[in-house]
């Protein structure tokens, strides 16, 4: 059975992230959607593979939102 949910802490192994630019796209709602169960947050594999193919197709994360330069998908 695959994981439907990832931790803040796997998606910033995923993407070579720090947690804490990962925390600052939740306060400002520029990163991936995001759920909270209780005090835990977690993705949606759906949801991030959406954001990943949005900022892929349409390079938004570079031109207009400018959120996470230097950034490379694995």
């Amino acid at each position: 059975m695959s994981k439907t949910y990832l931790t803040p802490e796997d998606l910033s192994d995923r993407w070579s992230l720090p947690l804490k630019t990962l925390s600052q796209w939740r306060w400002y709602r520029k990163g991936p959607p995001f759920v909270k169960m209780g005090k835990r947050i977690r993705y949606t594999i759906k949801g991030v593979e959406a954001f990943e193919n949005q900022v892929v197709e349409t390079n938004t994360c570079y031109e207009k939102n400018n959120i996470c330069p230097n950034f490379n998908f694995r």
